[in-house]
């Protein structure tokens, strides 16, 4: 059972997730908060799987929230997903750079939701799949100098091979036709990559190809 807890400061849209999620076999709403300040509370008490969280809602924003959530060993198995009004959100890139494991647009089409909410406990996706490459294209644009790539050294070449198609936005059944292996090898393959970068999830992984140079702006195809 995939245990989601809802922080959004509009009840409304609150009800609407739940009534959605709590309608299938698989995942149940355990808890909700109005505000950052909630959440944190309530992550921290519940325990949750993933928490689909507002970007801004008072007295403390789901930026910072996020931030703190991550940035804690205890709550290291707690995903996070960002809802946004719109799907370039400015603080949608510092939120992926802050440890969210991805971000939805508020009206995504209930199929799409339930899809990212499995997918992202499951660890085999970055972000809702329609607007993936198009967030990876305004980060690579955004980023920062790429710094030194001293973190991958422990990499192997196929691992890094690996990392470079995450970067650029292929899923794990696109990683394995590129590469002509089995959908569970380049999954094996990723996940082995993030174990030696210790990266929570796929969208680090995304971040660390960005920052160590071994993705650079306009290798998207």
């Amino acid at each position: 059972m995939i245990r989601v807890l809802l922080a959004d400061d509009q009840s409304l849209v609150r009800a609407g997730f739940r009534a959605l999620l709590d309608a299938q076999p698989d995942i149940e709403v355990t808890g909700e908060a109005a505000d950052g300040e909630e959440a944190l509370l309530r992550v921290r008490e519940l325990r949750p799987d993933i928490v689909l969280m507002d970007i801004r809602m008072p007295l403390l924003d789901g930026l910072v929230a996020t931030r703190r959530i991550t940035g804690d060993a205890a709550l290291s198995q707690v995903k996070v997903v960002m809802l946004t009004t719109f799907e370039l959100d400015e603080y949608v890139f510092e939120a992926i750079r802050s440890g969210a494991s991805g971000f939805l647009v508020k009206d995504t089409e209930p199929e799409e939701l339930l899809r990212a909410v499995r997918s992202v406990v499951g660890g085999d996706a970055l972000l809702s799949p329609g607007v993936t490459r198009r967030l990876i294209a305004e980060f690579a644009a955004r980023s920062k100098e790429p710094a030194a790539a001293d973190a991958l050294v422990h990499l192997t070449e196929r691992e890094r091979e690996v990392m470079a198609l995450v970067g650029i936005g292929l899923s794990n059944d696109e990683i394995a036709r590129r590469l002509v292996v089995s959908p569970l090898t380049a999954k094996t393959h990723v996940s082995r990559t993030m174990v030696k970068l210790g990266a929570r999830d796929r969208a680090q992984l995304v971040v660390l190809a960005y920052e160590s140079g071994l993705v650079r702006p306009g290798w998207l195809g």
